[in-house]
């Protein structure tokens, strides 16, 4: 039996996450040759394997006489691939397995035929995991699929139901939303209405608009100016900058710098707000992201590349750092990242996110805001940097805002959206007024 496309475009995006690459471009490249069936395939089954890594290798592992690790990297990719196809998609179990064998390595298709044959007779049996009431982390790290040592930290900072949430959204597939540019939700439904999309409003203190799943955000974008944003993600601009001012044209006169902008979201969502923005990055080629959305919208943002910790720009009244991180608030969007991330990544990325807050600082005005930004849940990253800052520089003190609900702020006033009580991705923003 012939392999079918879909599933040879997944196995090598599988391969090639496993060399480095982010999921999402491997699978576009694997896949770009595909139809949309085909397409469609080779994403649910990508990245619903990475999703369910754990679950699935704690599965496999029940089937053989020796770790997994010990086997051929190619042979452990055709394995997590059919187990997948056998618990969690309505694939017959003999398609599952004869194309997994196919898919095989010559020398491990007898192993792959034997394998999943009895984890098609075995099943996702609660039985075969750590018990949930008496080891609670070996429950979330196999059947919850997340590093065991990412769940031990967790634990020892929130509660086991806060954490069991968090796993839980994590292996969910996100839903789809959008941040009206310049729109009220209820303006921007009707607008997706009349271009046969259904969309609802998220709500929350948030002004953005989910879509219905199944929704093509290609389409959903030529209806309206918007982005495609989570609503923790647009918290960070609505509850710490302050609105623009503009001449009596209505033209925004004042600038703001976004230091980390690629590929661009908060600095559109900074222009919507009435900015003139100078958008920063590293990366020439994630800036070009922005230069097609900046196109698309019309809004007033000119993009440079630059380094965040030597800002191309002093004198401006905002300055945002949204600074790389380990990502740990968007697992459900990037379920590649949680296995890439390791124990000692939290410390080596505050060291970066505190030489660009060092830059950034120097790039603010007198009486401007600096506003600290991340993605993460790790406190090394976001309550420890600041509280470290402050201590280095008495020109600037936390500035608490109220311009969103108290569910999402924490007891200083800083933004801190948390999955579990939300229901949207992790995101941490503190503001930062120069008084000195």
């Amino acid at each position: 039996m012939a392999v079918t496309p879909g599933r040879r475009a997944a196995l090598a995006a599988l391969r090639a996450s496993g060399r480095g690459r982010r999921l999402d471009l491997a699978l576009a490249q694997a896949a770009r040759k595909l139809d949309d069936r085909e397409r469609r395939f080779a994403h649910e089954l990508l990245f619903g394997t990475v999703r369910l890594r754990g679950r699935l290798d704690h599965l496999l592992a029940a089937q053989l006489d020796r770790p997994l690790d010990c086997l051929d990297a190619g042979v452990v990719d055709v394995l997590r691939l059919g187990a997948y196809q056998l618990l969690r998609m309505e694939v017959p179990d003999y398609a599952a397995v004869s194309q997994a064998v196919e898919l095989a390595p010559r020398r491990g298709a007898g192993l792959v035929n034997a394998v999943l044959r009895a984890v098609a007779k075995t099943g996702e049996d609660a039985a075969r995991f750590p018990s949930r009431e008496t080891d609670l982390a070996g429950w979330l790290s196999t059947w919850g699929s997340h590093p065991r040592w990412l769940i031990d930290r967790w634990l020892a900072r929130w509660p086991g139901e806060a954490v069991t949430e968090l796993v839980r959204q994590d292996n969910e597939i996100p839903p789809l939303t959008l941040l009206p540019l310049r729109d009220d939700a209820e303006r921007a439904i009707e607008l997706l209405a009349a271009e046969g999309l259904s969309a609802r409003a998220v709500g929350r203190g948030t002004r953005c608009v989910e879509l219905a799943p199944g929704s093509d955000p290609v389409q959903a974008l030529g209806a309206l100016p918007a982005i495609v944003q989570d609503p923790g993600a647009s918290l960070v601009i609505d509850a710490c900058v302050p609105r623009g001012a503009s001449d009596p044209t209505g033209r925004s006169i004042g600038w703001a710098a976004d230091l980390c902008a690629a590929p661009g979201g908060k600095a559109l969502a900074l222009a919507a707000r009435g900015w003139r923005v100078l958008a920063a990055d590293r990366s020439a080629s994630r800036l070009r992201l922005l230069a097609e959305n900046v196109a698309r919208t019309g809004l007033p943002v000119v993009s440079v590349v630059a380094l965040a910790e030597h800002p191309p720009v002093r004198g401006a009244a905002v300055v945002l750092a949204d600074v790389p991180c380990t990502g740990t608030g968007t697992l459900r969007r990037h379920p590649d990242a949680r296995w890439r991330l390791q124990p000692g990544d939290p410390a080596a990325l505050a060291a970066v996110q505190e030489r660009i807050l060092e830059g950034a600082a120097a790039a603010v005005a007198a009486d401007g805001v600096l506003v600290y930004s991340t993605c993460t849940l790790e406190s090394e990253e976001n309550e420890e940097r600041i509280d470290v800052f402050l201590k280095r520089h008495p020109e600037f003190r936390l500035e608490p805002t109220d311009a969103v609900g108290p569910e999402h702020l924490d007891e200083g006033g800083r933004l801190a959206v948390r999955p579990w009580t939300s229901g949207f991705d992790g995101a941490f923003a503190a503001r930062l007024r120069k008084v000195g």
